[in-house]
């Protein structure tokens, strides 16, 4: 059988970002080699805050270009101070999500076994959803108006965008994902104050669910689902919103499934007629950045839902698997979690866990 050769753009960022890359990048050089079926070809490039600082742009005006060949894109982190974040997100993480049509994000809130939980009576069976928020338009297109600047009457418009084709896509998208899997399908929304906007959304999730009759369906408004999120988290599977819903609901998951540490998301173009990209959604904490405490098990979670893209599920799961042990035998583990190791030392454990077998 013919070697595949996937070509991966390694964009590292900003703070911890290039401490946490290496590691997963020395993960997914490890199950290469030793499945011997595909190759990764890393192409590296040095595109961030820093980049901004000496040039004035977060990426060169071919950055799009440059980067179009590519099987997939593995991002680091984004944001440094002195650099204003509307800036460091929108030039970069943003522009690469609208231009390649990087629609569905897919971020996993899942307790593994030894994450630590903060909420009290639950298991980490309580905790496995899936959310799948739109990422191409909604609350973050950037459309708007700012009027009178810097006099009294100053006023600022920011306007969301939500289109028939965008909402079908991302509800079609989830609603397969549930029906594959057997698992239900809860739509997060505000429509009972947002009277345009959420109102449509409900409208097309009632639409699209008519296709699915064999889906269990559930809908919330943000602020309920919020407060379910923590106190009966468990009736969540997947989950489907809109950009700014999904971000924010995200890192709440995040919080009660065992940190910022451990979280991973991927930015997929399904057609794959452009590059998906996958990173952890931690951001660039430059309080630690150089000093060996960032946790790179998110960055290795991200590698891990980039071999299930390219069909690897066999080798996904089992960088899960690996995480998930490393979390209950708290040997090798950073401060955040609990330990004492570098993000080195836990880059080079999960490389052994896979050698050894």
């Amino acid at each position: 059988m013919e070697q595949k050769h996937l070509k991966i753009a390694v964009i590292a960022g900003d703070g911890i970002g290039p401490e946490v890359l290496a590691e997963g990048v020395k993960a997914l050089e490890t199950v290469a080699r030793l499945d011997g079926s595909f190759t990764f070809d890393f192409t590296y490039f040095p595109w961030g805050c820093e980049y901004y600082l000496k040039t004035g742009e977060m990426m060169p005006p071919d950055g799009i270009d440059t980067l179009r060949d590519f099987d997939a894109i593995y991002l680091g982190a984004v944001g440094y101070p002195g650099v204003p974040d509307h800036i460091s997100l929108r030039d970069l993480l943003l522009r690469i999500r609208h231009d390649f049509d990087e629609y569905v994000n897919l971020r996993p809130v899942k307790l593994l076994k030894g994450a630590p939980c903060p909420l009290s009576g639950v298991r980490e069976g309580d905790i496995d959803m899936v959310f799948i928020r739109e990422n191409s338009e909604g609350e973050y297109t950037g459309a708007g108006s700012w009027l009178y600047e810097g006099t009294p009457r100053e006023v600022v418009i920011q306007d969301s965008v939500f289109s028939r084709f965008g909402c079908e896509r991302i509800m079609r998208y989830a609603y397969e994902m549930a029906k594959r899997e057997h698992k239900t399908l809860t739509s997060i929304s505000k429509g009972n104050a947002l009277n345009y906007s959420m109102v449509f959304w409900d409208k097309i999730f009632a639409e699209v669910g008519r296709e699915y009759p064999e889906v269990e369906t559930h809908s919330y408004l943000v602020d309920a689902a919020s407060m379910f999120m923590v106190k009966d988290p468990k009736r969540y599977q997947i989950v489907v919103c809109s950009n700014l819903f999904g971000d924010i609901l995200t890192d709440l998951g995040a919080a009660i499934s065992g940190g910022m540490g451990l979280a991973a998301g991927a930015n997929l173009n399904p057609e794959r007629k452009y590059p998906s990209m996958f990173e952890p959604i931690h951001g660039s904490a430059p309080d630690i950045a150089g000093q060996g405490k960032a946790n790179p098990l998110a960055s290795i979670w991200s590698a891990s839902q980039m071999l299930d893209f390219f069909g690897q599920k066999a080798w996904g799961s089992r960088l899960l698997q690996i995480i998930e042990e490393m979390l209950v035998e708290r040997k090798v583990l950073t401060p955040d979690m609990g330990g004492t190791a570098t993000t080195k030392e836990v880059g080079d454990e999960v490389v052994r866990k896979l050698t050894e077998n």
